[in-house]
């Protein structure tokens, strides 16, 4: 648990129900301290009230980082980085859930449950959750998206 991340909110939609069960499970075994936002049925629902609610709670310091699922992860990707403080990124391969991290200083892992496989999300998973940010010239970086984000008058 890199970087002081002990607690982690994660949802879905209804596509990415399954996926985000496997997750959650991965994260309790591993230690972490995890609350499911939803859904708890398969029901069909909207992905970017999920993606509001695991937002709000990373963008305001009230949970460490934050995972969504849904069919592509485009939605909710979209949709969480609307949200101050939020760095929500697509974890679409290994090196991208490292980089995310070791350069964005990412705190949202996003997932499409119908593009990748229940077990390659869990793996990477434990690399977003396994590297921490390299500040640096990396932080330089990062805080220029916080400018725009006070530019554009979101509160912080």
């Amino acid at each position: 648990m890199k970087d002081g991340v002990s607690f982690v909110v994660l949802a879905s939609d209804h596509a990415g129900l399954e996926m985000k069960q496997r997750l959650r499970e991965a994260l309790a075994g591993w230690g972490y301290r995890v609350e499911d936002l939803g859904p708890g049925t398969a029901d069909s629902v909207d992905y970017p009230d999920y993606a509001e609610a695991v937002a709000l709670r990373v963008g305001r310091g009230q949970a460490d980082a934050g995972v969504l699922v849904c069919g592509t992860g485009v939605g909710m990707s979209i949709s969480a980085n609307k949200f101050p403080n939020v760095r929500a990124a697509l974890l679409y391969d290994g090196f991208t859930a490292r980089y995310s991290r070791l350069h964005n200083d990412a705190n949202i892992a996003v997932f499409g449950a119908r593009t990748m496989s229940a077990d390659d999300a869990v793996a990477r998973l434990r690399i977003f959750l396994s590297e921490p940010f390299e500040k640096g010239r990396h932080s330089r970086r990062v805080d220029k998206i916080g400018c725009i984000e006070k530019r554009l008058g979101l509160p912080g």
